[in-house]
């Protein structure tokens, strides 16, 4: 530890002490995160002096102003206030949004995302494509949503609703409204920005496909009206720029530009609320209500949470590469009992992803456990927030800590890396599955089982491709999940874990906010390791090939050489689909000697002849399972043909033994 940051941990911990004398007076939530964003990672020099709490409140309308530093090309300006109508189940909201064009090119249309309008009807391509369907979660009678847009003004008062139009780029399907186009009655020129002001209201489903309510907690995700990314040239090999928009279909998540948010969510006086960002200013309450404000930037979406039955917990992390940070937690009362467990999880995942690819730029990181019914909105990420699975059981097991530290890595691959989840899923997705393997077996000492994991793939597909393209939600998750994540160990086991540690960090530290693909990928893996890759990609990335090896044949015969009898085996290995070599294959003989090769496995098959003094045993490809890609291992493995007197002696054998079994079981 360096002396720098001693000294930072050692004015957290003052800071901890007189943090807890303001919550005693009834405001340290807001006065906390104040603090804690002084210490925020990467900000050593520029955070604001550091003034201890008074016991009277802040002044009402004071707002922390963020630190100079910024992290990402802010193209966007989100001010929202929204209000929980709890009865209803409804948002009533309104929003300033400031654009900024950060092309080259004058533009004349926006693009909204209206996300909400996916479960107003079954004819949505999201309901259409999934079924009602996500995951083990089903729509009920009650998952019923929409997005209304009241109205929608320019700075001047203007009305430009009429101009907006529901718009499907993907499958013409005219029953969807997820995406608007709104043609603008003044072109944006380069670097210049157009401000726009809309009401909106949102009816929350019954929780469903990452949002909505269950009782009286809500998960409000992809809530407000959302302006798509803008690609410059050169985002993503783009050769001209433009806007990357898309419905909402049944498999795919999401992809926006990095901007700024202040948010104020209104709710009934007895809510707790969990938010994207850090509070501001304490919370302001009157009888019936009470109203947080909340503030993000670098970040390109923002999600809440909030119930009355929330148990909340608090603590800080402070590491070389995370500062400060306060990790929050909102429990569901039946899942209370397990908070260390949800702290240790968080913590040791934000510690080792820290560690290995970079440090967490932010202050807060809130963990939303929901109430049991509540899956729809589990297992999720937004920025600075996660989503656990439901307290569905008293009983987790790993599960708690796996989604949590699946969710946490979210945070780099979804959240700062921010690939795009529309038309390259596997970037996200793989790399997160990958990562929370690592920290699994790295704290809780569960390894991944890669050659099981492998034999169920059962229909792979190429990972670089729209994810509406995929045949269902089952076969885009064995892809872009486990598939994905395969792809990663098989280049660790070519390259060793050190080297993939340097290209995992490589990755990160050099595409962190900049929407990279996976072409970019590649190209890093390729500096890193000084070698083409292109084999590897076309055949495992771009198409969809697994590397199945099969023990083809066994003939075993005797020979005469120079007189002396010997047992002459033919073993024919087959490459049935894509190349991971080199290929190890042992060879077993009746007199306990084994034999070792290995095939570059240049060619579609190889036959092996071998004279030896005792016939063949056996013949197994790949004996310590080191082909991660290999998803049909039964073949790998084949005995030789036994004589006739040995076989027949051992069908006997075969039979008594079945028959003492069966005699077992008699009652």
């Amino acid at each position: 530890m360096t002396p720098r940051h001693a000294k930072r941990l050692l004015l957290f911990a003052i800071a901890a002490v007189l943090l807890g004398v303001s919550a005693q007076h009834g405001f340290g939530d807001a006065w906390t995160s104040q603090y804690t964003y002084a210490f925020a990672p990467d900000k050593p020099n520029t955070a604001p002096k550091m003034t201890p709490p008074r016991p009277s409140a802040p002044e009402p309308d004071s707002v922390m102003q963020p630190g100079p530093e910024t992290l990402s090309k802010r193209v966007v300006e989100y001010q929202i206030d929204v209000r929980l109508e709890e009865n209803t189940h409804t948002l009533q909201g309104t929003q300033t949004i400031t654009w900024t064009n950060p092309g080259r090119q004058q533009v004349s249309e926006l693009y909204f995302h209206l996300y909400p309008n996916a479960f107003q009807s079954k004819e949505s391509t999201f309901m259409r494509e999934s079924g009602g369907k996500l995951r083990n979660d089903k729509a009920t009678e009650a998952s019923l949503g929409y997005m209304r847009i009241h109205s929608l003004v320019t700075s001047e008062n203007d009305s430009l609703l009429p101009r907006l139009h529901y718009v499907q780029p993907d499958d013409g399907n005219e029953k969807d409204q997820t995406l608007a186009k709104l043609r603008l009655p003044q072109p944006v020129a380069p670097g210049k920005s157009v401000t726009l002001k809309m009401g909106f209201e949102v009816k929350l489903p019954e929780v469903f496909a990452r949002m909505g309510y269950m009782g009286n907690f809500v998960m409000a995700g992809q809530w407000f009206p959302k302006l798509a990314a803008y690609e410059t040239v050169g985002t993503r090999g783009r050769t001209t720029e433009g806007w990357n928009a898309h419905q909402y279909h049944g498999n795919s998540e999401f992809y926006s530009d990095f901007g700024i948010y202040s948010v104020k969510i209104n709710v009934p006086s007895t809510y707790k609320v969990a938010a994207t960002g850090f509070q501001t200013k304490p919370t302001a309450a009157d009888k019936d209500r009470k109203v947080y404000s909340f503030y993000a930037d670098d970040v390109h979406d923002f999600g809440w949470s909030a119930s009355p039955d929330f148990v909340y917990v608090e603590e800080p992390l402070s590491t070389a590469n995370i500062p400060g940070v306060r990790i929050k937690l909102y429990l569901d009362p039946l899942h209370a009992k397990f908070k260390d467990r949800y702290m240790h999880a968080a913590k040791s995942a934000l510690a080792k992803y820290s560690q290995w690819y970079g440090a967490y730029p932010y202050s807060t990181l809130s963990i939303v456990v929901p109430p049991k019914g509540g899956n729809g909105a589990g297992g999720m990420e937004y920025p600075t927030l996660i989503t656990s699975f439901a307290a569905e059981t008293d009983n987790p097991g790993y599960d708690l800590e796996r989604t949590v530290v699946h969710e946490i890595g979210h945070q780099y691959w979804y959240g700062m890396v921010a690939s795009n989840e529309f038309e390259e899923a596997w970037l996200d997705e793989g790399f997160t599955s990958y990562s929370e393997d690592k920290v699994m077996e790295s704290e809780y000492g569960v390894a991944p089982n890669l050659p099981v994991e492998a034999s169920y793939m059962t229909a792979p597909a190429p990972l670089k491709q729209l994810s509406w393209s995929y045949q269902n939600h089952n076969h885009y998750a064995e892809n872009v999940y486990m598939r994905a994540k395969l792809v990663l160990f098989g280049i660790e086991k070519q390259v060793g874990a050190k080297t993939m540690s340097k290209i995992m960090r490589t990755y990160f530290q050099k595409y962190k906010f900049k929407h990279p693909t996976t072409a970019d990928f590649q190209h890093v893996v390729e500096q890193v390791t000084r070698t083409k890759w292109n084999d590897y990609f076309s055949q495992f990335v771009y198409d969809k090939l697994m590397s199945d090896y099969a023990v083809e044949s066994i003939a075993v015969k005797p020979v005469k050489v120079n007189g002396e009898a010997k047992i002459e085996s033919t073993v024919l290995i087959r490459k049935n689909g894509g190349s991971f070599g080199p290929v190890p294959i042992m060879f077993k003989f009746a007199d306990g000697t084994t034999l070792q090769k290995t095939w570059d496995a240049g060619e579609k098959h190889i036959q092996y002849k071998m004279v030896h003094s005792s016939p063949l045993l056996w013949a197994s490809i790949d004996p310590k399972n080191e082909n991660v890609l290999d998803n049909k291992h039964i073949n790998n493995f084949m005995k030789a043909e036994l004589p006739e007197k040995t076989r027949t002696r051992w069908s006997i054998g075969f039979t008594k033994l079945i028959e003492g079994i069966f005699t077992s079981l008699a009652w």
